[in-house]
């Protein structure tokens, strides 16, 4: 089975498998195609995380995430002495040196069954041939040309002379079939050297951007170990720094084990408080501590990953009031008290998670002219500068600073259940720092209340992040009396229209029964299997 926000590259995925191919080559192939056919997040001018569990219990995590170019200072992001938003988020230096490429040639060549060129050939074909804009497609595309007006080769990229694409209509990508032809003829050199880093640098030069052809020669991913927590006696599987998100998943968990959670019943305040406690810790933690692991020579990941910390943090928490966040603080006084996530099974059960992000839908909104492909602005996930912090949300604290050839923070968390000893629930989503959040809903959905995929991804989401201090929920996802008890403990609510793209499978043992659970937030994606 694959699970995508698009229906064709899950298909593409699929029609691997059905090869023979293994579930790495499943994800290959899959996150080419997402390249093409879903430009919101598919990309190759990004990056991410996959996380592998095979069948025999080996378990690896590829960390391609994103990272600073040479010139990268941790004061970049000021203005005359002042934050600009604008530098940190939307403009030439908010690029990072992308990822994806070279992360995907590695898990291939580790795991890999299929010919390389094999595996890039339908995303190759779906470029140069083309397919039909979806509803989703043509709406998507509508809304982000208006911000696309800066870059010539943007709007020749994803619109016709300016008119907006329509549902129905042939979308064709020269020059990205050509740039997939490159990285198919000479794997992930075709990308880091040659033509296409030549042709990125020049627009990064033209642009005012800081990536060189030395920035994208020198890149490498890091094969790390995943980590490694329980919940209720599964084991579960995430990733490590340089995301915040597989510590904030495990630290919630640990916090959450402690209460009964299906007994506080689903939607109530009591579930809703407990959850929105032990996320504020966890993002509290993750300000205080985490980075770059190439960087940050002190981060405590063990023990706040730790049961016994989550003992702790439980007396921290009071069942009739909320905490206040606070950016002067990290201590809690103790009471008596647009990215794209997709999920891969194969037949011998060796499951992938893939998270992989531009940042912003659409990243920086710059089509490298001649390449074809979006880059990222994904240097918006560093920290904004030197003792920012404060209550609108904006984080100044130390470990998650610009520096040259550094990972910015992220909140990625694709994450796989395990259960005696087979793989169980596999499970991610896009959506920034409600990542983390997300994911956990989704995995007490089917652990504590015994939803199945479909139904875990379609429930009602909520999230906090320390700052600032307000539980964001979705559109008629909370009752007014769950409102109304939430306010009484003191807690400040915030309506949104939704959170994330959770993609999950259940899976059952080799021969059994597999289940998908594609979240319809997202328009155009499939659960898709035999």
């Amino acid at each position: 089975m694959v699970v995508s926000q698009n229906a064709i590259a899950s298909q593409v995925g699929m029609e691997v498998l059905m090869a023979g191919g293994s579930a790495v080559d499943a994800a290959v192939a899959t996150a080419f195609a997402l390249a093409v056919v879903h430009p919101a997040a598919g990309n190759i001018g990004g990056g991410g995380f996959l996380l592998l569990r095979r069948a025999d219990g080996e378990a690896a995590v590829y960390d391609f995430r994103e990272q600073a170019p040479a010139a990268a200072t941790p004061t970049m992001f000021l203005k005359d002495g002042r934050y600009s938003s604008e530098l940190h988020h939307d403009s030439p230096i908010s690029v990072g040196v992308p990822g994806t490429v070279a992360g995907l040639h590695t898990a291939w060549r580790d795991n890999g069954k299929m010919p390389w060129r094999e595996l890039l050939a339908p995303a190759i074909s779906l470029a140069r041939d083309g397919f039909m804009v979806t509803d989703g497609l043509a709406r998507s595309l509508r809304e982000v040309l208006p911000r696309m007006k800066r870059y010539p080769a943007s709007i020749a990229q994803f619109s016709r002379q300016g008119v907006p694409y329509e549902t129905g209509d042939p979308f064709k990508q020269p020059e990205l079939a050509k740039t997939l032809e490159r990285i198919a003829e000479r794997e992930a050199r075709g990308f880091y050297e040659g033509e296409t880093a030549e042709l990125i640098e020049k627009e990064m030069k033209a642009l005012g951007g800081l990536i060189t052809k030395e920035d994208l020669r020198d890149y490498q991913i890091y094969r790390r170990e995943p980590l490694r927590g329980s919940y209720r006696g599964d084991d579960v599987l995430t990733v490590p720094p340089p995301s915040a998100g597989g510590v904030a998943l495990l630290e919630c968990l640990n916090v959450l084990e402690g209460y009964d959670i299906k007994g506080m019943g689903f939607g109530s305040s009591a579930h809703v408080h407990h959850v929105v406690e032990a996320l504020r810790r966890a993002f509290a933690d993750r300000a205080r501590w985490l980075g770059d692991p190439g960087f940050v020579k002190d981060m405590p990941t063990e023990k706040l990953v730790s049961k016994e910390y989550a003992e702790a943090l439980r007396k921290t928490i009071r069942e009739d009031r909320a905490s206040v966040s606070s950016p002067s603080t990290f201590e809690w006084p103790a009471e008596s008290a647009e990215t794209t996530h997709f999920s891969v099974v194969d037949a011998r059960r060796n499951v992938v998670a893939v998270t992989y992000t531009l940042e912003d839908g659409y990243g920086s909104k710059i089509v490298v002219p001649g390449a074809g492909f979006l880059l990222n602005n994904e240097m918006g996930d560093f920290n904004a500068g030197p003792g920012l912090t404060d209550e609108s949300g904006l984080v100044g604290t130390q470990p998650n600073l610009a520096a040259p050839r550094k990972r910015m923070l992220s909140s990625m968390t694709p994450t796989v259940v395990v259960r005696a000893g087979h793989p169980w629930f596999v499970t991610g989503s896009p959506g920034g720092r409600t990542i983390p959040s997300t994911v956990l809903l989704t995995v007490l959905n089917v652990l504590d209340f015994g939803m199945n995929p479909q139904e875990a991804v379609d429930a009602p989401r909520f999230n906090h992040e320390w700052l600032p201090d307000v539980i964001r929920y979705e559109r008629y996802g909370l009752s007014a009396d769950t409102l109304d008890a939430l306010a009484a403990r003191g807690h400040k609510v915030q309506e949104i229209e939704q959170q994330g793209v959770a993609e999950a499978i259940l899976v059952g043992p080799a021969g059994g029964l597999i289940e998908g659970g594609c979240d319809r937030r997202s328009p155009d994606g499939a659960a898709i299997g035999r």
